[in-house]
């Protein structure tokens, strides 16, 4: 018999291992609760995870899912993407079945994150795998005595063989903010999605699921709760200057993120929400 859940190491710091007897596994970071690999059973690694990311217990840690709370990218003052990617999360709870492993870790406020977002909060990212799924929750509550709102994403890269050679399905006819062109908006007219430059669009309003299709693969995307989905690559000149991509890690990336930006979130004392990303390998 695998222990199912276990605590384990990479490159020096804590991870949560999951495994389901059909042979899928993740792994979990405990710093910024932050999902770094997912093998679906019998299948290959579907996420990115940068072989230059550092692992200092500070830095946030480029690949796999970085979790953005609650602040998406500079949408406001605080540091980009937020404090919950580099803050230690605690596991609260686990379990594993004989189809499944799920995992969840809660993070709250302190004086530290009060002292650059001053608001009660907890929040919870869950984890599941199994099968040829990978499951990811946030959840948020507002703990206070006061209204907040916040902006939010489920940063996921995409470990792909080509970023040139797949095409994304779903998002034709939709509105997005071309964060590369001057944060002007357009309209999606194209069938499929392509990749040939630089990509950073928010797209508003869309579906609940989306296709990424490579040559003889492809992944399905639902997300629920989260408005936005947000296409990111930032091809050969910007990866070039991030420290942690190697020169030609743009070709084998694609992030695609669910996310809540164009309308923040609205939470009154003791209210709640949460939203989800599930991804499918096909």
């Amino acid at each position: 018999m695998i222990d199912q859940i276990e605590t384990a190491e990479l490159h020096g710091q804590p991870v949560l291992k999951l495994q389901t007897p059909d042979g899928a596994v993740a792994l979990i970071s405990l710093f910024g609760a932050q999902v770094l690999s997912w093998t679906p059973a019998g299948g290959e690694e579907r996420l990115y995870l940068s072989p230059q990311a550092i692992f200092d217990g500070s830095t946030p840690i480029r690949g796999g899912t970085p979790v953005c709370f609650p602040q998406f990218a500079g949408e406001g003052p605080l540091p980009k993407h937020g404090f919950a990617r580099n803050r230690a999360w605690r596991v609260v709870s686990s379990r594993a079945g004989k189809d499944y492993a799920v995992a969840t870790l809660r993070l709250e406020d302190d004086a530290a994150t009060r002292a650059l977002w001053p608001h009660a909060f907890a929040a919870e990212m869950s984890v599941s795998i199994g099968g040829d799924r990978l499951d990811m929750e946030l959840a948020v509550e507002n703990t206070g005595d006061t209204a907040f709102s916040f902006t939010a994403a489920l940063h996921t890269y995409l470990k792909v063989r080509e970023v040139e050679s797949l095409r994304i399905e779903g998002l034709r006819g939709l509105e997005y903010r071309d964060s590369a062109d001057g944060d002007t908006f357009k309209k999606e007219t194209g069938v499929g999605v392509m990749i040939d430059d630089e990509v950073d669009r928010i797209y508003h309003g869309a579906p609940q699921t989306i296709l990424v299709r490579e040559d003889h693969r492809a992944l399905g995307i639902h997300n629920e709760n989260f408005p936005d989905v947000v296409v990111w690559n930032p091809w050969e000149h910007k990866c070039a200057q991030l420290a942690d991509m190697p020169a030609d890690g743009f070709r084998r990336m694609l992030c695609v993120e669910a996310a809540a930006v164009k309308t923040p979130i609205e939470l009154a004392p003791g209210a709640d929400w949460w939203g989800r990303q599930t991804l499918v390998a096909m």
